[in-house]
């Protein structure tokens, strides 16, 4: 890839990633420490992140926060605990457990503070009826790699639950309680960030039952045990909500307006695609590829060059055995309906620095990109055919890594039209 071009994108996809970081967006949506027993719970890649972001504002603060192994933070008081994600473990059920114990202390005179981010769904694990952890690693891998949208997948991860779909804002009843959710999900919607365990969902065991039929899921007996009756799930108007406040503080839509106010000042024109765009990474990636090309043919020659934004959450229908992410397999697919393309170049990466399971937020494409890859002996065909998107782009060293950013809202998506 053209070395500008390559800069420039990742510089693009570093400014969405810069607005979303806790300690420079939480502060203003914090009010006063409140007197009296203040208590900081929290579950998410970015919760550790806004644990440290809280006792900068705060001071030191007793709770009890889960992240991602390997995205802890330094904090004075509340206590950080690492767990997997995409798929639970047994130390995200032990701290979940943990913090369930914990919340049985307070009384109506506490304040809680929940600090809520994507990745709270798999790392609060607390499995409803007789389910196993291992029976509900099992359905966790299965929705992942079944291509169900994200919001069909919490449905049924909240009613496996005993935290999520408002269940944990339940256990801290009568505490009163302020959410603080930063949101990687289409639409901002707060239930469904982190299967919204702060959150009432009207949706029931016979919505999960639905779901898991309409996508072939095979589940083992305990769950569907679990969904052959109504579950734990909280509706919006159950009275252990009432002292529940729910507030977004950082958002996918920010960060994509960041991104553009920074295109613009480096003399692009830019169209935002949208903030909530779901669907299958190849067949969203073929659309934009045809509109690039389209806006491309219409230009005059002397224009600016044109960016166009998106953001969202695409998914992945796994068809191989390969390594890859919805953002890698976005960009794969990208280039391969571009068919080396003069004068178009993208990147696509999760903005937690993940994509996928793989460490690796995702990937840039351009021009050259099916030359480098034939002077690699890899066939971008074959490697989209076996969802090996992370395999194709490290071949080619066109993966962007990261590391833990500490933040998410979600898929960021750049191709810059020349």
């Amino acid at each position: 890839m053209n070395g500008t071009q390559n800069d420039f994108l990742r510089k693009l996809f570093q400014r969405a990633v810069e607005v979303a970081d806790p300690m420079k967006s939480l502060a203003a949506f914090l009010p006063e420490k409140p007197s009296g027993r203040v208590v900081v719970i929290g579950a998410g890649k970015a919760s550790a992140r806004m644990a440290e972001a809280v006792e900068a504002e705060w001071g030191p603060c007793e709770g009890l926060v889960l992240t991602r192994y390997g995205y802890a933070r330094p904090c004075e008081g509340i206590e950080i605990v690492e767990a997997a994600h995409p798929v639970p473990d047994a130390a995200g059920q032990e701290a979940t457990q943990r913090l369930l114990d914990y919340l049985g202390s307070l009384d109506e005179d506490t304040f809680v503070l929940a600090l809520i981010s994507g990745g709270a769904s798999a790392l609060l694990t607390a499995p409803a009826g007789n389910i196993t952890l291992a029976e509900k690693q099992q359905v966790n891998q299965s929705l992942l790699a079944s291509g169900a949208p994200i919001g069909q997948m919490n449905v049924v991860r909240k009613h496996l639950s005993r935290v999520k779909g408002g269940q944990l804002a339940g256990a801290v009843s009568p505490a009163r309680l302020l959410a603080l959710l930063l949101s990687d999900v289409p639409g901002d919607d707060p239930a469904e960030i982190g299967s919204g365990p702060t959150v009432g969902d009207s949706t029931t065991a016979a919505d999960a039952r639905a779901i898991i039929e309409q996508w072939k899921i095979e589940v083992p007996t305990a769950v569907s045990e679990v969904l052959a009756a109504p579950t734990g799930v909280l509706r919006p108007d159950d009275p252990r909500l009432a002292n529940v406040t729910n507030t977004i503080f950082a958002a996918p839509s920010q960060s994509l307006e960041a991104a553009g106010a920074l295109a613009e000042a480096e003399g692009c024109e830019i169209r935002i695609l949208g903030d909530a765009l779901e669907g299958e990474a190849r067949e969203v990636a073929a659309e934009h590829a045809a509109l690039a090309l389209r806006l491309q043919a219409e230009r005059p020659a002397d224009s600016k060059p044109l960016v166009l934004l998106s953001g969202g959450e695409l998914t992945v229908t796994r068809r191989g055995n390969g390594v890859g992410g919805p953002n890698a397999e976005y960009a794969l697919a990208l280039a391969h309906a571009l068919d080396g393309a003069p004068g178009i170049h993208a990147i696509a990466c999760d903005t937690d620095g993940v994509d996928g399971a793989a460490e690796v937020a995702g990937a840039v494409i351009g021009p050259e990109t099916p030359a480098k890859a034939r002077n690699a002996g890899e066939n971008l065909q074959e490697a989209l055919g076996a969802n090996n998107a992370h395999g194709f782009f490290e071949k080619i060293d066109d993966q962007v890594v990261t590391g833990p950013t500490l933040t998410n809202v979600n898929d960021f998506r750049a191709i810059w039209i020349g």
